[in-house]
């Protein structure tokens, strides 16, 4: 099953999970302001992408540091846990873009066409760009004869070509679609003193030939895979979460390799029956915000802000948007018609709010003042003044902390703080209720102009350990014991 269409209907075993999955696709595809005038989309196709292998290499082998999908390789792989029965079959969706090249011609006295940047024909404006086209292929195999050997299936994409005379007879847009070879190989292999449990496979290969090494990026995206990413599940099995596997399956998940991609479970919080590999990292069962009325091809961004700055546009920068793709002109389109109230939702929800039970009373924020939410909530809150317990001791502004970010949960870039000293710049009240303690590093040559600016590392309070004037953050270590007698 390949190619642009929507298999998003009943019996799709995936159809829960294509609305994240669609956000995983176009991320990036198109960026506001949604103009081929706009730098930001002269450089596009940024994650996934799977280009030939003597184009990849041409600079020597792809370094495999990393799991996002940020950087043009020749494959990923996907190895994810899976307790399953020995009936168990598995499916998997291999899903990607073919680029997809938009040509206006214009048509002279003579009948012949030449090709144009931009052409006008019965009011509308064309303009040459890249496109993309959806193309998806599922496989369904058996557990058993996964174990026994390896299974290669085809997932490449054929050339093509559209053409779409225009009114009038002012010219044509003709689009162009380049063979991409590629192949996906799915193993499985029973993990030893663990009876029904299985590490799974998946390494999808960008097997063809052209462009060769020395050639522009914009010809090997012609032969590339886009934005690849697949989805895993199937019927007699339990996929087990990689970021927070059971005890006895801890070590199994570190020894999971994966490469140009993330897999996290995928679908209703607490189901464990699929597995979402993309090209970012995601949490596990990601979903997208309810208030969210449609694709903006940027998930990073807040929909409120891009939305209304699509609003902003003028007549003439929405007209060069329309001309660009179709997609900016099913966003402009969806945007000005968003009624009042889907735009109110855009304003921002608090969904670690729960209903008080009614054998609980209320409890007013502070000893008897305001709740967060009512006029005067915040009276008597200073960042620059207000302490919060760490370990006994009362840390603010000026306090000394060493860091100590926890496993699960922290920022992943605050694991390369750990360990360091740091100097308590605020400590900061959550409207959850929860406390953050912003911090600058001591030894950051940088200190001083963070302050200035304001740009601090946040760390929550059990993440800390109060320092005196005395003992060097090298004498002492996150559990609290010197360090002394270590290598």
């Amino acid at each position: 099953m390949t190619g642009d269409h929507d298999t998003g209907g009943a019996g799709d075993p995936f159809a829960a999970l294509r609305a994240v999955a669609d956000a995983v696709l176009y991320e990036g595809y198109l960026l506001y302001p949604y103009r081929r005038s706009s730098p930001k989309n002269r450089v596009r196709w940024q994650f996934g992408v799977l280009t030939p292998r003597p184009w990849a290499e041409a600079d020597g082998p792809v370094r495999h540091a990393g799991v996002s999908g940020a950087v043009d390789t020749w494959y990923q792989q996907t190895e994810c846990l899976v307790r399953a029965a020995p009936t168990a079959v598995v499916r998997l969706r291999v899903r990607h873009l073919q680029l997809q090249r938009k040509q206006a011609e214009e048509r002279d006295a003579e009948g012949r066409y030449r090709p144009v940047v931009s052409l006008e024909a019965d009011g509308a404006v064309h303009l040459t760009f890249d496109e993309a086209v959806p193309h998806e292929t599922d496989l369904e195999l058996p557990l058993a004869g996964l174990l026994r050997e390896e299974v290669r299936r085809p997932v490449g994409v054929p050339a093509g070509e559209d053409t779409e005379v225009l009114a009038g007879g002012r010219g044509r847009v003709v689009r162009t679609r380049y063979r991409a070879d590629a192949v996906t190989a799915v193993r499985a292999e029973q993990l030893p003193a663990h009876p029904g449990l299985y590490r799974l496979r998946v390494r999808t290969e960008n097997t063809g030939t052209v462009p060769g090494p020395g050639a522009p990026r914009t010809e090997a995206l012609r032969h590339a895979l886009i934005a690849t990413h697949t989805f895993l599940g199937g019927d007699g099995l339990e996929f087990l979460s990689l970021t927070d596997p059971p005890a006895e399956a801890e070590a199994l998940a570190r020894g999971c390799r994966n490469v140009h991609t993330f897999p996290v479970l995928a679908g209703a919080p607490g189901t464990r029956t699929a597995v979402l590999s993309a090209p970012v990292i995601l949490p596990d069962h990601p979903r997208v915000a309810p208030e969210s009325p449609g694709d903006l091809h940027d998930a990073a961004e807040i929909d409120e802000i891009l939305t209304l700055r699509t609003l902003l546009l003028t007549d003439e920068e929405k007209r060069e948007a329309r001309a660009t793709d179709a997609r900016a002109a099913d966003i402009l389109d969806r945007v000005e018609a968003l009624p009042p109230e889907v735009l109110g939702r855009l304003h921002g929800a608090i969904r670690s709010l729960r209903p008080a039970r009614p054998s609980e009373p209320y409890q007013p924020s502070r000893g008897g003042g305001p709740a967060w939410w009512e006029q005067g909530g915040d009276d008597g809150l200073c960042p620059a003044t207000d302490t919060v317990l760490v370990a006994g001791v009362a840390v603010g502004r000026g306090s000394r902390v060493l860091l100590c970010p926890s496993g699960r949960g922290a920022d992943a870039q605050d694991m390369f703080l750990a360990g360091r000293s740091a100097r308590v710049a605020a400590v900061l009240h959550d409207v959850d209720g929860s406390v953050h303690v912003a911090v600058t590093v001591e030894d950051d040559p940088a200190a001083g102009l963070h302050g200035w600016y304001g740009r601090f590392h946040h760390f929550r309070p059990h993440e800390l350990r109060p320092l005196g004037p005395g003992p060097r953050p090298d004498q002492e270590r996150c559990d609290g014991r010197p360090r002394v007698a270590e290598a």
